[in-house]
């Protein structure tokens, strides 16, 4: 996958995916096996954690979808974009910034995200 935006969009597919199946698919497509997430709630290490730190996620945002927030900046082989987490078409509950390293295989091997905007309690 060499388009950087198309990746992003890959990237937030595997977090609105609900069918645990589909969605390991898209992260085996977008994420190299070994990758690394880290946000302010949660640091885990390859696919299957990635897999369930989503799976979390859904079960606490129950329907909510995650959109692009605004333009994919990229350069070499480093991509940083924002994100939204609410009912589709609506105000967001949840804006993060991720920032993407993508491997020289194509796929992501590490996401650093930050919490811009989170609803209180969480």
């Amino acid at each position: 996958m060499s388009d950087m935006n198309e990746l992003v969009q890959r990237y937030l597919t595997a977090w609105n995916e609900t069918d645990a199946a589909a969605r390991q698919a898209v992260l085996a497509e977008v994420f190299a096996e070994d990758a690394v997430y880290t946000d302010p709630l949660v640091s885990v290490k390859g696919r299957d954690g990635l897999d369930a730190t989503i799976a979390a996620v859904q079960g606490q945002f129950g329907g909510l979808v995650f959109s692009l927030g605004d333009a994919v900046d990229a350069h070499h082989n480093i991509a940083r974009f924002t994100w939204h987490l609410g009912p589709e078409g609506a105000e967001p509950i949840v804006i993060g910034f991720d920032v993407a390293v993508i491997g020289d295989d194509g796929r992501i091997s590490q996401v650093l995200g930050f919490l811009d905007k989170v609803p209180a309690g969480v």
